[in-house]
Formats: C-alpha cells, sequence, structure tokens
C-alpha cells in the first residue's frame, strides 16, 4: 500500500521528503541526500515500461496508472511515493484507488508565492508562471526509456484543481502548509509522525526529531546543495547551468516580487481555495 507525498511543484514536498526519509530511515535522524533514493517518484518510467511503449502518449500513460501501482504493491509492504501528479479520472482512468492507496500527505503552498519559485525552477518569467498556475498543464519528459530513465508526463492541472483533488476525501489526509513548515517545522513533523503511527511502527525521540529539524533545515539543505550534494536540479532552459532547487525558501514573500495585477489575477482564480486555507 502507498503512502502518497503529493504536492502542487515548489510547494515543499522535497522538504517533506528529507524530514520522512531521515525518521524513516536512519537511527539518529542525520539527513544526507542518498536517502530520498529510498522514497521514489511515480509515475516514473521505471514502473510503466513493461507496460507503454511510447512515453510521449499520455493517454497510454494514464490507462496504465492503477496497473503499475498494482505491480508496485504486489509485495503489500507499505512504501512511501512523491508525486507532483493530480488526483484526477482522466476519462475512465483514475490515478489511483483505495486498494493501492493507504493515506496521503499533502503539501500546499500560497499560490502568490509559488510565482517566483515556479519562474526559477522553469526558468519561466513571472507572466509565464503565472500563467502555469491558471492553466492545466502537463509536465514531464517523454523522451523513451533508453534516453531517458526518469520522470514521466505529470498532469497538474490548475493549482486549485490540484489542491481539491488530493484533499477532498479527508479520511486518510494529512494536509501541511508550507508557511507552517517555515514557521514551526518541529511541531509539523510531530505531526507527521502521530499520523504516521496510525500505518505503521515508529521508532523516535526527542533527541532524534531535534537532529533532523537541525540537518533539513533549509540553510543546511541549501549548504548542500552547494556543495554538489543534490542530485535532482533541473537545467536552466537559456544556458544548461544547474538551477538551484533550494533557492530563496522562506525569503521569498510575494508581497516584495509581484505586481498588482498578477497578485489580483492569483487571488480572484483561487479564491475559494486560498480563503479555506486561511491565505485571504
Amino acid at each position: 500500500m502507498i503512502i502518497w507525498l503529493a504536492s502542487y511543484p515548489k510547494s515543499g514536498n522535497t522538504w517533506m521528503r528529507t524530514m520522512i526519509s531521515s525518521l524513516l530511515y536512519t537511527d539518529d535522524g542525520v539527513f544526507d541526500f542518498s536517502l530520498l533514493k529510498k522514497i521514489d517518484q511515480f509515475p516514473e518510467k521505471k514502473f510503466f515500461k513493461n507496460f507503454v511503449k511510447d512515453f510521449s502518449d499520455f493517454d497510454n500513460i494514464k490507462k496504465n496508472w492503477i496497473v503499475a501501482q498494482d505491480q508496485i504493491n504486489l509485495d503489500k509492504q507499505i512504501k512511501f511515493l512523491k508525486t507532483h501528479q493530480g488526483n484526477f479520472t482522466v476519462g475512465k482512468d483514475s490515478f489511483t484507488n483505495r486498494e493501492n492507496t493507504l493515506a496521503i500527505i499533502y503539501i500546499v503552498r500560497d499560490p502568490r508565492n509559488l510565482v517566483r519559485s515556479i519562474a526559477n525552477h522553469y526558468t519561466y518569467s513571472i507572466n509565464q508562471s503565472c500563467e502555469f498556475l491558471l492553466s492545466s498543464q502537463i509536465i514531464g519528459n517523454k523522451k523513451s526509456f533508453e534516453e531517458n530513465q526518469g520522470g514521466l508526463y505529470n498532469l497538474l492541472g490548475k493549482w486549485n484543481d490540484h489542491y481539491i483533488s488530493w484533499t477532498r476525501n479527508k479520511t486518510n489526509l494529512l494536509l501541511i502548509k508550507y508557511e507552517d513548515l517555515i514557521k514551526n517545522p518541529k511541531l509539523e513533523l510531530k505531526k507527521t509522525v502521530n499520523f504516521l503511527k496510525q500505518y505503521l511502527t515508529l521508532k523516535t525521540d526527542e533527541k532524534k526529531i531535534n537532529k533532523i529539524i537541525e540537518t533539513t533545515s533549509f540553510n543546511n539543505l541549501k549548504n548542500m546543495e552547494k556543495k554538489g550534494l543534490f542530485k535532482e536540479n533541473v537545467l536552466n532552459k537559456k544556458d544548461n547551468s544547474k538551477v538551484n532547487f533550494f533557492h530563496l525558501g522562506p525569503a521569498n514573500n510575494w508581497k516584495d516580487n509581484l505586481n498588482e495585477d498578477i497578485k489580483n489575477k492569483i487571488e480572484k482564480n483561487f479564491y475559494k481555495e486560498m480563503v479555506e486555507l486561511k491565505y485571504l
């Protein structure tokens, strides 16, 4: 059964994954980036290579979402998977189902702060980044398995569609706000521990919790990235250089970088969800 770590891109999924991998796969809570390999991303080509021949064919990919998860779950073990895919049903094909999903941790971020982070990550202008959030996007890699064995097409939808898709069923859901991770990461980690204890046995104590918080702080992760220890960077479309993944983090404040038109457009389109999340 799968416990999903789901989020819209640049919402804190990798940060949450550093905490959870330290919690699950270390005795002392000390994080290093090799631990991230223990939490795979889905959809990824390796899970589909026996079912999909043409990785540029999204229709064929979506028809095999459940088939791939059925195969992953043949061992009947609990596993964690990261995803940016929206939990959508497209035609007759659902992204996941109750038979494959044990629980969901959904990480959400104020869409006004996403604008600059998306712009940095994808080498977009601020206007392009805003339109990215407001339109239904498919991201991912369509190259053959031999050319690129990594990520696969993900259907994001609009920011609010993505949020709604994962949070409409609240029975097995933990909602984490990026802003709360910044304000009090220890409290959010403890919430996560208590949530996960419903599904698996965890061995932890205050000393381990403190070490996780220390070694997965934004500044520490950013310093580790500077040393070349982070391997999930994307490339700048303009010059093919690596884009800093841990870019601004807590220093990213929409009040400093969004003009009034873009701010108003985001708030108008996502008003209901932003009020629900207390962003407005």
